[in-house]
């Protein structure tokens, strides 16, 4: 298991993960990447068009 960064919702995730490998969290629907796999870390994907759109 983890936790959303996002939401802090409880993530069940699958004993095969790998880091870089993305997933959705279910409860707010953001988009997020394995960033580290012992412990597991989760951070949120940040898409370019975006980050240059907020600017």
């Amino acid at each position: 298991m983890a936790l959303c960064p996002e939401c802090e919702a409880i993530i069940d995730i699958g004993d095969e993960l790998e880091e870089g490998q993305t997933l959705d969290c279910p409860e707010c629907g953001v988009e997020l990447e394995v960033v580290n796999t012992n412990p597991v870390e989760l951070d949120s994907v940040v898409d370019e068009e975006e980050e240059e759109e907020a600017l």
